[in-house]
């Protein structure tokens, strides 16, 4: 059995502890492998055959379809198709177009999600698989990534906002594919880039979008990455949504991993969507803060001297 996309603490998880699954997400990786499960962050170690596959159909259409592709790639002859999802998700528009491919299908809906499944037989769902993605020009990104079909206004203004004399060891928090990191290191006086970004698709492509001997990789969740050294600067556009809903705290929890990394002098470079109430946080963080810009939509943010220790306690 293959199961793609369940997180830990989904009742797949429970039920079929000898699955292999397949999960990028670094917290939700570490918690399925410590709790014995077979897990890895991509498919390359699971080659199968398999007997079944299921999919906890993710929001991003193209990584839906990509899983399709790569999980009907693998059953037996005989082997069954199933997918999970909401209705907000997408389930019901990818129900329509493979529900005439599947041998057998059949199909639960309850509240407000869909379960289909279905033998693939010899059609293999190939014309589902996505063509490399590229969001501009030397740079590769992946189907579900933040931002995969183009850079993200956000880190455009954050970039033309950076100091000329940035300096030193830096940090990006939830690197993403890497585009933010390259500007970072257009810098010659960076001395290290940690790119630190907690999903494994994100980092494969920033992998082979950043090549500087500068640059070290992470995979790992930014609100939990632990520097090996004081840091000069972080540099970052983080996320602030939870599933559909906007998290704030997500954000904050941001800040508050900068303020922990960084040395005591050290300074922070952040653009947010303008609505985002980030201010009182810096307030309790950092000694000193502005807002540098205000783009179209956005706002660059600066902080110094976080008022945090590298353990986390107040000073």
């Amino acid at each position: 059995m293959l199961v793609l996309g369940a997180g830990a603490g989904h009742p797949l998880c429970a039920a079929y502890s000898a699955a292999r699954y397949v999960q990028p997400q670094q917290p939700d990786h570490d918690r399925m492998a410590a709790a014995g499960l077979r897990v890895g962050p991509d498919l390359t170690d699971a080659t199968g055959p398999f007997d079944l596959a299921v999919i906890a159909l993710p929001r991003a259409r193209a990584l839906g379809h990509a899983w399709a592709a790569a999980a009907a790639a693998r059953l037996t002859p005989d082997g069954v198709f199933a997918v999970d999802g909401a209705k907000t998700d997408g389930v019901d528009s990818l129900f329509r177009a493979l529900r005439g491919r599947l041998q057998c299908a059949a199909s639960l809906t309850k509240a407000h999600g869909r379960l289909f499944a279905g033998r693939v037989g010899n059609d293999r769902l190939a014309d589902m698989a996505p063509d490399e993605m590229q969001a501009a020009p030397g740079f590769r990104t992946a189907p579900g990534v933040f931002s995969a079909d183009g850079i993200d206004p956000g880190s455009v203004a954050l970039a033309a906002a950076l100091p000329p004399d940035l300096a030193g060891a830096v940090a990006d928090l939830g690197a993403g594919w890497g585009w933010l990191s390259a500007q970072i290191l257009a810098h010659d006086r960076v001395t290290a880039l940690h790119m630190v970004e907690a999903d494994h698709a994100a980092l494969q492509a920033a992998r082979a979008n950043v090549t500087d001997a500068r640059a070290v990789l992470h995979w790992s969740d930014a609100t939990a990455w632990q520097a090996p050294a004081p840091l000069d600067a972080v540099v970052m556009n983080p996320p602030f949504h939870t599933g559909r809903a906007a998290d704030p705290a997500l954000g904050r929890s941001f800040i508050g991993a900068a303020a922990r990394v960084l040395g005591p002098r050290g300074a922070l470079w952040l653009v947010a969507n303008r609505h985002l109430p980030y201010e009182a946080t810096l307030e309790s963080l950092f000694a000193e803060w502005r807002m540098v810009d205000t783009p179209p939509g956005f706002k660059i943010l600066h902080a110094t001297r976080p008022r945090t220790a590298r353990n986390g306690a107040r000073p």
